[in-house]
């Protein structure tokens, strides 16, 4: 038998040594029955909120980082984050990226979008039903360069789907496009 295994062994008994002690002791016990209902609600209550948070996390992303090169950062609001592959964005979400970085995403409906070096662009808004599939999706490109190659959105609603430069609003008719701000 290992030392790791022994020593395993040795703890598992000490638990289980505490938890008779624990059960057979008539204070702990009496304190256990007396409390037990409220304990038990609590735990309930505990769980349901977890899952409440979590299915509410995953209802706000509205894509996620495919694959991140170089200086890459996201921010929301007066929050900043590292950029790391498999992150959530979420809608108001900005993407900015450094003299020699890149990023691409693939958005709630599907859409890709790769972002170029020396880019800034907001994920404006981004609503998608996948049941209906019904949504709109605006995105703002600030400096630098995006390619997208729309999803669903585009290729069902495609005057669902805009993208806006400081001087100019694109509208998509096409699968895949580029734009560009000095």
């Amino acid at each position: 038998m290992s030392l790791a295994h022994a020593s395993s062994n040795a703890i598992r008994l000490r638990l289980v040594v505490a938890l008779k002690v624990a059960i057979f002791n008539p204070q702990v016990r009496l304190h256990f029955m007396k409390y037990r209902h409220k304990m038990g609600r609590k735990l309930i209550f505990g769980v349901l909120m977890l899952l409440a948070m979590s299915v509410s996390a995953q209802t706000q992303r509205s894509g996620t980082l495919k694959s991140v090169e170089g200086e890459v950062s996201l921010v929301n609001g007066t929050t900043s984050r590292v950029a790391e592959v498999g992150g959530g964005l979420q809608e108001a979400d900005r993407i900015v990226t450094g003299r020699h970085a890149s990023t691409s995403l693939v958005l709630k409906d599907g859409t890709i979008v790769m972002v170029g070096p020396s880019s800034t662009m907001d994920l404006s808004k981004i609503q998608f039903d996948p049941t209906t599939q019904n949504g709109s999706m605006s995105l703002s490109l600030w400096q630098g360069m995006i390619r997208v190659v729309t999803g669903l959105l585009g290729k069902l609603h495609p005057e669902q789907v805009n993208v806006t430069t400081p001087t100019s609003v694109v509208g998509v008719r096409g699968t895949d496009f580029i734009v560009e701000v000095p």
